[in-house]
C-alpha cells in the first residue's frame, strides 16, 4: 500500500507512513498510530485527509497537539508543517496535488488595509468624522 504521507520524527528517528484514513493518534494499543511515550494521551489526536489535504483534530488531550508552536483543537497540515503531539515532534510530509488536492489552499493572510485603520474603526466601533476644529478653538478662547 502506498502511504500517503508521512510524519518525520524531529531530532531522528524512523518515519510513521500515513496509510490510511482517519487515523486514531494515541498511547493505547488499539490505535493506528502508537506513541508510546507517558504524556501522550491514550486517545491524543485524529488524521484525517480531506480534498487532499492532511487534518489534525485533538481528541481532548492532556498535554496539547500543536501546529507550528501554537496549540490547536483543529487545523489543517501543510507539507513541512511542524506537529507536536504533547513534546514530541514529527515534520508532515506529503503532496497534496498526488493526494488529489486541485486548488491552492485557502491563503492566511491579514488583510491589506488592517494596519491603515485604527482597531476601532475596523471592528466598526468608530466612525470617520471631518472634525470641525474651528467650533473647538472658538470654545477654547472663551
Amino acid at each position: 500500500m502506498t502511504p500517503y504521507g508521512e510524519l518525520q520524527p524531529i531530532g531522528g528517528g524512523d518515519p510513521i507512513p500515513l496509510l490510511k484514513t482517519p487515523l486514531a493518534v494515541g498511547r493505547r494499543e488499539e490505535s493506528d498510530i502508537v506513541l508510546r511515550f507517558p504524556n501522550v494521551s491514550g486517545s491524543h489526536c485524529e488524521l484525517s485527509l480531506v480534498d487532499g489535504y492532511w487534518y489534525v483534530k485533538d481528541l481532548g488531550s492532556s498535554n496539547g497537539t500543536k501546529v507550528n508552536g501554537s496549540r490547536v483543537s483543529e487545523q489543517r497540515l501543510e507539507p513541512g508543517d511542524t506537529l507536536s503531539l504533547a513534546k514530541h515532534e514529527y515534520e508532515v510530509c506529503y503532496e497534496p496535488a498526488r493526494l488529489g488536492a486541485t486548488a491552492q489552499p485557502e491563503e492566511k493572510t491579514v488583510a491589506k488595509d488592517l494596519f491603515s485603520r485604527s482597531l476601532l474603526e475596523t471592528a466598526g466601533l468608530e466612525s470617520v468624522r471631518p472634525t470641525d476644529t474651528t467650533a473647538v478653538s472658538s470654545r477654547k478662547r472663551k
